[in-house]
């Protein structure tokens, strides 16, 4: 009995739990029905939100994601004569291409094993830490990881923005899939560290991809970086500026805990993924990241400002030339529509700072660098003055310190090259280059550019031709002009030979009257100087360089070449050419010869002005220079002695200075024994003496000025005019150079 009541307890038993069960095994159903309906909700959800969020993104081409991808800037680089390199160009970020097998291949493993372990296998995203981050993301998680592959990075950084939200992401993870079906692992790598930002470098400046990052971080090539070195720079890219060892002064972080803690996570995980074995890791632990810093390097607007702005403005104006033609304007169109110009110029001001293009100049270093030391060490500029002007901000009169300024320039005479220039003595203090951009009165150096050889040209004088050198009062639109010499008298009858000799005043302004109606002043602007407009050639003072605006020593040193190249005036130029990355040409120099003289007139002014060296005005040049040359010149003065100017030409040079304050006022008359006029030739026989100790065969050619036909021998004594008899009769015949269709005939 007992025992059919056991077996009955077993089936009740039995029969309850197969209740429970089925009951169990249906709510489990129920359960994993409802998760897989929720599953899939959540799934299609997405799939549907995803869907969108990029329904209006246009999928791009191949082409169109090739040019996105390697569309980074790059830093243009400068350089002097010869190929000697000077810099890169200005700009807010530093960064150099390089191919991925020109990388240190530690730089590889440290990146791929501590930015994207999975870089290899995926397709461009890991769903795992897609969902990860997601979920991070979702429930404000303090641990961020993120689920960024390398390739989605380089998406983020090269098509799309850094803005945070959801069409940001799944534009980001659409855009990878398609990048890694069309790019190789190789080609996104590359790419990716070509374009990742690295903080700053050694001196402060912003940097970009590796092999910007190993220069400005440690001062070797990308290929070069040993472990430690990798691991440090494959560290900075996850916070640049935090890990980063540089303030944005140069200056090493006082702490660089972060930045070694960094690189220790990046050598652990390289240790984890096999890529470096335990004695490798400990040995790059040991390394002494600080010591091995890179020493900060000046850029060359540190230490070439006036030449580095010089050059940008040159270099853009160039390529602004060069794309507007491109698109169908000629050079006058440009220069006529300002605001068309102003566009052009900001497409090529970009261009330079983006696309790593390379400039050579005609600027020679060595001669560059030793003018610049004597400009800084000359003793006889004169004291400085106290100058009171308007405060810009605060609209007082304040006092203000002026010590006299200087401005030179060296040009190549047949090429145009300019070779050299000073733009002043102190960029700090005053930043306008006084060798290109200040305007000034040019005094007597106008004489034969506008007077007398203009006055040769038209048959009007000749070198022994006699002018009266005499009181004289000109009336000009009602009022009366009435020249004076610079020391004060007047010395009768002299030829134009003694007149540009001595600088006389008289002479050059009677000479410029007679040849006033026949618009002198195309002379000036056949030889580039076009800040004197033609209304000013009715004020005879013009004659002597008194000029409204005035001229730059650029323009009056290019001028005086012209003379030197037999009458043909040759612009001087310093961007020699412009080529991209991959060695074509973009832009290159063109000569345009201008024909302005003839060549019987240039020799003529040319023997003039060597008797303004010999016995005249320039006396002095000969014994401060430390070689000999066939040089010709002319000294000027500006009004009240406001300017100081010496410029001469040899056969192979053309070298100008100017002096005097950027707030024009007299210079002192005498300092230290000199003159002024003395301490400007001065100057101008030390900075061309340091140009010879470099290159003496262009600056001192052993050939002269040649004697072209047509120039025969006459004496001038023969005139006519009965004023002169006297002096012939004392003096005898005396001979001098005529261009031979105007000699005379008895």
């Amino acid at each position: 009995m007992e025992h059919v009541k056991q077996t009955l307890s077993l089936k009740k038993a039995w029969r309850y739990f197969l209740i429970t069960y089925e009951v169990c095994w249906n709510l489990f159903l129920l359960f994993l029905i409802f998760v897989l309906c929720a599953v899939c909700f959540a799934i299609g959800l997405g799939a549907g939100y995803f869907a969108s969020l990029v329904k209006d993104m246009p999928l791009p081409s191949y082409q169109e994601m090739k040019k996105d991808i390697y569309d980074y800037e790059e830093t243009t680089h400068i350089y002097f004569a010869n190929n000697v390199y000077l810099g890169s160009f200005r700009t807010d970020l530093e960064r150099e291409e390089v191919k991925l097998e020109n990388i240190s291949p530690y730089v590889i493993q440290a990146i791929i094993a501590t930015e994207d372990e999975y870089f290899y296998e995926h397709h461009g995203v890991v769903p795992k830490a897609i969902i990860r981050a997601l979920f991070q993301e979702i429930t404000n998680s303090a641990t961020q990881t993120g689920g960024s592959t390398l390739t989605q990075q380089l998406v983020k950084n090269q098509i799309l923005t850094n803005e945070v939200s959801f069409e940001r992401k799944a534009k980001e993870i659409l855009l990878a899939l398609r990048l890694e079906k069309f790019f190789s692992k190789k080609e996104i790598l590359e790419a990716y560290l070509n374009v990742v930002p690295f903080g700053r470098n050694s001196s402060g400046r912003n940097i970009a991809g590796i092999q910007a990052a190993a220069q400005g971080v440690f001062g070797v090539n990308a290929k070069d970086l040993n472990l430690a070195q990798a691991a440090f720079l494959a560290g900075l890219p996850q916070s640049p500026f935090v890990y980063t060892p540089f303030t944005s002064d140069g200056t090493v972080k006082k702490d660089l805990s972060p930045a070694l803690q960094r690189m220790n996570t990046v050598l652990k995980r390289m240790k984890q993924a096999g890529y470096i074995s335990e004695k490798q890791y400990h040995e790059a632990l040991q390394y002494d990241i600080a010591k091995h810093f890179a020493p900060p390097k000046p850029s060359p607007f540190e230490k070439y400002p006036w030449l580095t702005i010089e050059i940008e403005k040159r270099a853009t104006k160039a390529l602004a030339e060069v794309l507007a033609e491109k698109d169908g304007y000629q050079q006058q169109q440009l220069r006529q529509t300002p605001s068309l110009y102003k566009r052009y110029l900001a497409i090529a001001e970009k261009q330079l700072r983006q696309n790593g293009y390379n400039i050579y100049t005609t600027i020679d270093k060595n001669i560059y660098d030793r003018m610049q030391k004597v400009v800084a060490n000359y003793q006889y500029y004169g004291n400085d003055i106290i100058q009171y002007v308007k405060d810009k901000q605060t609209g007082k009169t304040v006092a203000k310190r002026e010590p006299v300024e200087v401005g030179a320039i060296l040009i190549e005479n047949k090429t145009g090259r300019i070779i050299s220039f000073v733009g002043g003595r102190n960029y700090e203090r005053q930043q306008l280059n006084h060798a290109t951009q200040a305007y000034r009165s040019n005094g007597s150096t106008m004489k034969p550019l506008l007077v007398y050889a203009p006055a040769m040209e038209m048959g009007v004088i000749q070198p022994g031709s006699i002018i009266p050198d005499e009181a004289v009062s000109i009336k000009v639109n009602g009022k009366y002009y009435t020249p004076k010499n610079a020391d004060g008298k007047t010395h009768g009858f002299v030829s134009v030979r003694r007149a540009l000799q001595y600088s006389y005043n008289i002479p050059a302004v009677r000479t410029y009257v007679k040849i006033m109606n026949k618009h002198p002043v195309t002379y000036l602007e056949k030889m580039g100087i076009t800040s004197v407009a033609k209304e000013e050639e009715k004020h005879v003072a013009l004659a002597i360089g008194g000029t409204t605006k005035g001229v730059t020593v650029e323009e009056n040193v290019n001028a005086y070449a012209t003379f030197a190249n037999y009458g043909t005036f040759i612009d001087a130029y310093l961007i020699e050419k412009i080529t991209a990355k991959d060695g074509r040409v973009i832009y290159e120099h063109k000569r345009k010869p201008v024909p302005v003289f003839s060549p019987q007139t240039s020799y003529l002014m040319i023997d003039m002005m060597r008797d303004v060296i010999r016995h005249g005005t320039a006396s002095s040049v000969p014994a401060y220079l430390k070689f000999h040359a066939d040089w010709a010149g002319k000294t000027g003065t500006g009004q009240d002695n406001k300017d100081s100017w010496f410029v001469a030409i040899n056969p192979n040079v053309t070298f100008g200075v100017w002096m005097g304050y950027d707030i024009p006022a007299p210079l002192q008359l005498k300092y230290k024994g000199l003159n002024y006029s003395k301490r400007t030739q001065l100057l101008w026989a030390q900075l061309i003496n340091a140009a010879y100790d470099v290159k003496p065969q262009l600056v001192a050619p052993k050939t002269r000025f040649n004697m072209p036909g047509g120039i025969v021998r006459r004496a001038y004594c023969t005139a006519s005019e009965s004023a002169l008899s006297n002096v012939c009769q004392k003096t005898g015949s005396i001979y001098d150079l005529y261009n031979a269709k105007f000699a005379p005939k008895h």
